[in-house]
């Protein structure tokens, strides 16, 4: 009675394969759909340095224009129900000083803009002062090339971080005052400052936060509950360029102290500064090392206010180019971005880290030159989306682009 059922099973797997393959000649082919959506950039040919800032509903995105060798314009523009607005102007110039890795920046606070431009001093190729620009809520124009700093000294001042405080702005930066040379080859150090600046660009309070640091990295910066905080990378006398944080707590500035001691050891500036964003106490910070000659990106979470760091969470290694940036998701969550190296091609990418260490796949962003002028890639959250900027270059002529993905769409294995 067996035999009828050894003699119908090879009939019915081969029904059943034939019905599947049937089945599936008829279901249409899946695209694949890129996650990535971009938007009509604001910024025209031979665009650069774009600089992108989200403070409750306002989020903005500034960038530089150049004509010819000779006139910059510095230009913004509002994101506004997802697109941008028509680029504003803030102000032109034909002395400033133009670096890949040291961009000016815009800020809001309550209304209030604050923005600045790196002006020429001297002739000479690293003396540049920090000018200010600031459009009051209600005022109808631009009060530019205000003073920030009043040391006076032709050396380099730049790569500066600014955060809304309070109703006015916390701003610091990397101060040359004490690299003038004093005696043939005698020079001091590059120190860190910073201070708190009025909606009419008055300097109501200045600090210096520390009196040796890395010469031309990007500095970064929060408020906490506590207060303000400072990361940037420091360099001691052995060379050793890790990096730091200062915080302030209780109105007195504490002392640096490293976030990690990756221990790399460099004669040199790696031009790679640090990114930190904060929620409430809670910080997340991602840099870029190349301690033991392996290049990485690391991100390390604090529940304190930046007082104590976990362990950091390793992000990316290989060929890797830094230029990071990173945001909160949520208290649980943030986005951490990157650059990396693969044949003369930069690609940009980004992923999601959870507290407890749990990470997605890594998302490409885009792919560009992997010269300087490809700067420094930006990103930023608004509500559930994550909005990128950066610039592509084609044939040696440039052009600020821009990007938006939901943080939903970050897979997981």
């Amino acid at each position: 009675m067996q035999l009828p059922f050894k003699i119908c099973l090879p009939f019915l797997v081969l029904t059943l394969l034939v019905g599947c393959k049937e089945e599936a000649k008829k279901q249409p082919q899946k695209e694949e759909v890129s996650v990535i959506e971009e938007l009509n950039s604001p910024a025209q040919s031979s665009s650069s340095l774009p600089h992108l800032m989200a403070n409750k509903d306002v989020t903005l995105l500034s960038w530089v224009e150049t004509v010819g060798d000779t006139i910059a314009t510095f230009k913004y523009a509002e994101l506004i129900e997802g697109q941008w607005q028509p680029a504003q102007v803030i102000l032109n110039g034909t002395d400033w000083f133009i670096n890949w890795a040291d961009y000016p920046m815009i800020s809001e606070n309550n209304g209030n803009l604050w923005s600045h431009v790196l002006k020429k001093s001297t002739k000479g190729t690293y003396s540049y002062d920090i000018k200010m620009n600031v459009k009051p809520k209600g005022a109808s124009a631009w009060q530019t090339n205000l003073v920030l700093h009043t040391d006076g000294t032709p050396t380099e001042h730049g790569f500066v971080s600014v955060q809304p405080y309070n109703d006015a702005f916390f701003v610091n930066w990397l101060d040359g005052r004490n690299t003038e040379e004093y005696e043939v080859g005698e020079r001091g150090a590059m120190t860190l400052r910073a201070g708190i600046v009025s909606a009419n660009g008055k300097m109501l309070k200045e600090y210096e936060l520390d009196v040796k640091t890395c010469d031309c990295c990007q500095t970064t910066s929060a408020i906490t509950d506590n207060g303000p905080v400072v990361i940037y990378r420091d360099r001691s006398d052995e060379e050793i360029r890790d990096i730091y944080i200062v915080r302030q707590v209780n109105g007195e500035w504490t002392t640096p102290k490293a976030i990690h001691e990756d221990n790399w050891q460099i004669k040199g500036c790696p031009v790679n500064g640090p990114k930190v964003a904060v929620l409430g106490n809670n910080l997340a910070v991602a840099w870029f090392t190349g301690a033991e000659n392996k290049q990485k990106v690391q991100l390390a979470f604090s529940t304190d206010g930046g007082d104590v760091f976990k362990e950091p969470i390793l992000i990316a290694k290989g060929t890797i180019m830094g230029r990071v940036d990173v945001l909160w998701v949520d208290e649980d969550s943030a986005v951490v971005s990157w650059m990396e190296a693969d044949d003369k091609i930069a690609v940009f990418k980004a992923m999601m880290v959870f507290t407890d260490g749990t990470i997605s796949q890594k998302q490409v962003i885009t792919t560009m030159s992997d010269s300087r002028k490809s700067g420094f890639p930006q990103m930023e959250i608004v509500e559930e989306t994550l909005y990128f900027a950066w610039t592509e270059e084609i044939k040696t002529v440039t052009k600020v682009r821009t990007a938006k993905m939901s943080v939903e769409d970050f897979s997981f294995n």
